[in-house]
């Protein structure tokens, strides 16, 4: 399936695109709210601004495709491979990224507030300025993910990985931090 047939399908109405191959596509600006593409293929996608709300990613394969301030709110991300993707200024509030790998992936300035990030690994991700309120990183691998001026407020970081985390000017308040196995090196 090409990405023309792709918008005809979702404008008939159609929304179950599971393991759909569109690798390198060019989708910016798309609109598949509410699209199940569960598995799909989309290393290396051109996404920036497209909305993905309410979206059904599990276990997608978004490895270096560009993000940029696309919308993912409320997506299901559990289990998708996002390493080295661009997610500069998504809105991911309330998404579900449990045990997503997210190594090396840039959120900067990425809204996250209310987002499922338990077993989430965020190696030397790039974090900075991210909007983390309320967040889940339940047993989520954050070393050496630059976090500066991250808004962690109120966040589960129960044993997570903070091993040479970047922390300068983060916002902690009311942060959970109760396991004793949790790391905090900045």
């Amino acid at each position: 399936m090409n990405v023309e047939e792709l918008v005809q399908r979702y404008s008939a109405g159609e929304r179950d695109f599971s393991i759909i191959d569109l690798r390198g596509a060019v989708l910016e600006g798309i609109n598949l709210s509410g699209a199940i593409l569960h598995g799909a293929m989309l290393d290396g996608a051109n996404l920036r601004r497209a909305n993905l709300s309410q979206a059904t990613l599990s276990g997608a394969a978004l490895k270096g495709a560009d993000l940029t301030q696309a919308d993912l709110s409320g997506a299901d991300l559990s289990d998708a491979v996002l390493d080295e993707a661009i997610l500069e200024g998504a809105m991911l509030d309330s998404a579900i990224l449990d045990q997503a790998d997210l190594k090396a992936a840039n959120l900067a300035g990425a809204v996250l507030s209310e987002a499922d990030l338990s077993e989430a690994d965020l190696e030397a991700a790039n974090l900075t300025g991210a909007d983390l309120e309320v967040a889940n990183l339940h047993q989520a691998n954050l070393s050496k993910a630059a976090l500066e001026r991250a808004n962690l407020e109120g966040a589960n970081l129960e044993d997570v990985n903070l091993a040479g985390a970047k922390l300068e000017d983060a916002k902690l308040e009311d942060t959970v931090l109760e396991s004793g196995d949790s790391t905090l090196i900045s």
